[in-house]
């Protein structure tokens, strides 16, 4: 019996099939959209583990399907598949919060690794940095933290956030004064350390940073090779 379910959109048949006959002999469920459009729809009336989603699709792309996933489910972990292997597509990549990208040809034994090591440390950390027992609202700075619901407000207005935002906020003013070292963050938001993860992170620090820019006494200073400064000066 399977015991993790896999969202699979890709449009190319032959590597569709193959690639699901392999997962299923590894006992993953495969549901297998062959475009963007029958993904999202299978995205809603089931559960995954996690999303492999091809870049380029029909009807709706990789990218843009993997944006309407997380406004249903901020929680699934993803990653692509494509043949495109553009500097900027992996950016794009990171910035929408991909847990991995991966360029074909590949070997599927790496595959699979990947995925078991998403989802386990997906399992272990997708709240880490949210304590349990700390869920009412934090102020920081002129911002107001709403833990819970993911969002932030300042001077009237609140706009929402996402998981793996929250959870670098979270972490860096439960550290804040003091220098971070790189690897304490990755270790503790991502769950491991690796290129990837570290790009990722830099890509959710520059939107973190943006989230608190109306608040000029809050500042995230970055110490090269080193690690990060949260601060908030007081006025």
């Amino acid at each position: 019996m399977a015991e993790k379910s896999i969202l699979l959109a890709d449009d190319d048949i032959d590597f569709g099939t193959t690639l699901k006959q392999y997962l299923e002999l590894n006992k993953f469920e495969v549901f297998w959209a062959k475009d963007g459009a029958e993904a999202l729809d299978l995205f809603k009336m089931h559960t995954f583990d996690i999303c492999i989603i091809d870049v380029m699709m029909p009807k709706l792309d990789g990218f843009k399907l993997s944006k309407k996933i997380s406004k249903k489910n901020a929680e699934t972990p993803f990653l692509f598949l494509t043949a495109r292997k553009t500097k900027e597509d992996r950016i794009k990549g990171l910035s929408l919060g991909a847990d991995d990208y991966i360029t074909k040809p590949f070997e599927v034994e790496e595959l699979i690794l990947r995925i078991n090591n998403i989802i386990k440390r997906t399992k272990q950390h997708k709240t880490i940095a949210l304590d349990s027992k700390k869920k009412d609202p934090i102020q920081i700075g002129n911002y107001t933290f709403d833990i819970e619901n993911l969002t932030l407000s300042i001077n009237n207005k609140s706009f929402k956030i996402t998981e793996k935002e929250a959870q670098l906020i979270y972490y860096l003013y439960s550290n804040k004064d003091r220098l971070i070292p790189r690897e304490d963050i990755l270790a503790n938001v991502w769950g491991h350390s690796n290129f990837f993860s570290g790009r990722s992170m830099d890509v959710f620090i520059t939107r973190v940073r943006k989230h608190l820019k109306e608040d000029n006494s809050i500042s995230i200073k970055s110490v090269r090779s080193v690690g990060l400064e949260f601060k908030i000066t007081k006025k």
